[in-house]
């Protein structure tokens, strides 16, 4: 990984642990759903401070039901805390099981095009095809990860310049900026009667 300061959280300690380690970055990204995106990012230094460190082997192991309310206990990880919880420990597993606790390998093992890390990240649970195509953009945009194709396989997620997605937060305006661009995308299609 490429060393740069993500922003996603705006907040130092869990900002720092998002630019270090990958499946934080990939577990902020999966609770970026139904909450406010900062907080969202926050998530895994929360779960890193009350397991006195982020290990994803030891957060695929842990007990389902302690997991849980270590997840839900205020503040919460999320708003859904608990089912928030299960997912993250479900993508844990996944990265275990397919990837041997390697999150990196997603992204360069078999030296992978755009389109097949697209497939490896729309197949981790948890992650749809805009929320794939986000976090590939994110790897792109910021952490310099681009494999041959990423561009158009993030799609328009991948536009230098825009302010559309996680992938283009680097300081508290670019985050103001994302927001205010998704808020005139839910009024547009509320008024197109979607």
């Amino acid at each position: 990984m490429v060393s740069r300061k993500l922003c996603l959280a705006q907040d130092p300690e869990a900002d720092k642990l998002l630019s270090t380690d990958n499946f934080a970055l990939l577990t902020g990204m999966l609770l970026d759903q139904q909450y406010p995106l900062e907080h969202a990012f926050r998530g895994p230094r929360k779960i890193a401070d009350r397991m006195d460190g982020f290990d994803i082997h030891r957060i695929a192991e842990a007990d389902p039901q302690a997991f849980e309310d270590l997840c839900a206990t205020p503040p919460a990880i999320h708003r859904y805390g608990r089912s928030m919880a299960r997912r993250t420990q479900e993508l844990a597993r996944y990265v275990v099981e397919h990837y041997d606790g390697n999150t990196e390998a997603i992204w360069t093992e078999g030296n992978p095009d755009g389109k097949e890390v697209l497939r490896r990240l729309k197949d981790l649970p948890g992650y749809g095809d805009q929320k794939a195509r986000i976090f590939l953009a994110l790897l792109g945009k910021q952490l310099g990860v681009e494999p041959k194709g990423w561009e158009k396989a993030a799609g328009a997620y991948s536009e230098k310049g825009s302010r559309r997605s996680a992938a283009d937060i680097v300081d508290q305006q670019s985050l103001l900026e994302v927001r205010a661009f998704k808020k005139e995308m839910k009024a547009a299609a509320k008024a197109a009667g979607k």
